[in-house]
């Protein structure tokens, strides 16, 4: 059965072609045909249920009113971004090197690939900064650096006191830990100059995944970064690739390792392997794990202290945004992505005891309720805001099981203040108090939907003041940017204030 008409990608030419996302038993497929290159037929989603199910989460965005390009071609040629982008940029990327100091075959960036020196400057980096932070009528709130590996810039932590002074809230560095591990004081500088969160590339518990997808054991150097940032407070999310017959047996030790550094670790982001280059149809098949795969796993692993049913589409929390906007009166970015593009969910760690949030409190009562008050707030007016609030703040107990909650945590007092009084310091409890656990599941050529990376909320920004969505860059984009802004390094001119050193070129 045909469920939609979309256009994607070939997988050999990289040309736009048409498609259609169809169900075929029990699970969702994408299937296209390239006059040259003939047809393809790919997973899309694990599971019809789940896919339908996530499609309730469907929140249409407006996107930007200051778009950089025109849409005179198919979409995705036109990323930039163009008229035609239907979300927001919720988190910003810059590319701040290609070089890095691991080389590891499953890389999109393929950094250690490349033959030449792809490293913005720091006027660049600005410029970039400069353009996320001017799209209209939201700014990007929230940047990461990635690369590459982009501790390996001499001036990573000027990039990031750049960043704040440039107006991002949240700040981030991708990282493979390893310059955090060799040297202890760059946690406490990342820190002192306002870095909030290490975006940490973390496989597994033991070190055959290392070994595998990394050409080393590097637990002990994750562990050593670990114990780093803790020194200085400074907050982790693990990122494990999760790759099918490597690592996805460890997907719930992994969660438990998280659960056991709770103190630093505030959550996990599962991105399950994306595949590029002229990959042969069986191995993406054979390897493929989609998002309803990936929560199954969890159920299993988790024995079934966390249930698939307690993960909800990124996209759920759009009626968050929409009640903030009502109350403040101002435009908010909005988690207006694909509901297919990641799911995750909160549990709160009580003793030994892993409890998602989803198991006490009414998820869909209360994500109602938030977007009725927005309403009301909307139809009545500044001066009957009070009362609106006042009315749903009685409403609201009736979404939590108080009975099923932690005992250790007042999640009542939490939501009332973050509800009530948009109490960041309530907020901070609630994220100090649970650990996220999230899967993105990047697109690649075979699974490429037209539909999804028009509501990409992950942008990168590129030198030539460009905005492309993540999936988009990935698949078409990296090459033709870092060729245009690389030298070659036999040829490169390094400024004395970031110097390559010789035994990190690439």
């Amino acid at each position: 059965m045909v469920i939609k008409k979309t256009k994607s990608l070939c997988p050999e030419c990289l040309e736009v072609i048409d498609a259609e996302v169809y169900e075929n038993k029990d699970k969702i497929m994408i299937k296209k045909y390239c006059k040259e290159h003939g047809n393809f037929d790919s997973t899309y989603w694990g599971s019809d249920k789940l896919y339908r199910e996530a499609s309730e989460s469907d929140f249409k965005g407006e996107g930007i009113e200051n778009p950089q390009t025109s849409s005179k071609n198919d979409c995705p040629l036109n990323c930039g971004i163009c008229p035609d982008h239907e979300s927001q940029t919720i988190l910003g990327l810059i590319d701040v090197t290609n070089r890095c100091n691991l080389k590891c075959p499953i890389c999109f960036a393929n950094a250690a690939a490349s033959k030449s020196l792809y490293e913005p400057t720091y006027e660049e980096i600005r410029q970039m900064l400069i353009t996320l932070r001017s799209n209209e009528p939201v700014a990007a709130p929230a940047i990461q650096y990635a690369g590459g590996e982009p501790t390996v810039r001499k001036d990573i932590v000027d990039l990031i006191k750049l960043a704040k002074e440039e107006g991002f809230s949240h700040t981030q560095i991708a990282t493979n830990g390893l310059r955090l591990a060799r040297n202890p004081e760059l946690a406490r500088e990342l820190k002192e100059a306002g870095l909030n969160t290490i975006y940490l590339q973390f496989d597994g518990i033991n070190e055959d995944p290392y070994i595998k997808i990394r050409g080393k054991n590097l637990l002990p150097t994750k562990i050593k970064a670990i114990e780093n940032c803790r020194k200085v407070d400074l907050n982790i999310v693990l990122v494990p690739t999760v790759v099918k017959g490597i690592n996805d047996s460890q997907v719930g030790d992994i969660i438990r390792f998280a659960v056991d550094n709770i103190d630093i670790i505030r959550g996990v982001n599962f991105q399950p392997v994306s595949f590029a280059g002229r990959t042969p149809s069986d191995e993406v098949e054979g390897q493929r794990i989609t998002i309803p795969d990936f929560q199954k796993l969890v159920e299993k692993q988790m024995e079934s202290k966390i249930k698939v049913e307690d993960f909800y589409p990124a996209s759920s929390v759009f009626p968050i945004s929409e009640f903030i906007e009502a109350i403040e009166g101002e435009k908010q970015v909005t988690f207006t992505c694909h509901p297919h593009c990641g799911a995750a969910t909160y549990v709160f760690v009580d003793g030994d005891e892993i409890i998602p949030i989803t198991q006490f409190v009414d998820v869909e009562r209360f994500f109602n309720l938030l977007s009725k008050t927005a309403g009301d707030i909307k139809d009545g007016g500044i001066t009957g805001k009070a009362k609106t609030v006042a009315r749903a703040t009685l409403e609201l107990p009736r979404t939590i099981d108080r009975s099923k909650a932690p005992e250790s945590v007042d999640i009542k007092n939490i939501l009332t203040s973050v509800f009530k009084e948009r109490s960041y310091s309530a907020l901070g409890d609630f994220h100090h108090s649970t650990l996220l656990i999230a899967c993105m599941h990047f697109m690649d050529p075979w699974n490429f939907d037209q539909d999804r990376v028009r509501r990409c909320v992950i942008h990168y920004a590129t030198p030539d003041g460009r905005i492309i969505p993540f999936c988009s860059m990935n698949a078409l984009y990296r090459e033709e940017i870092e060729k245009k802004f690389a030298v070659p390094l036999k040829k490169e001119k390094i400024s004395q204030k970031n110097p390559v050193p010789s035994s990190n070129k690439t």
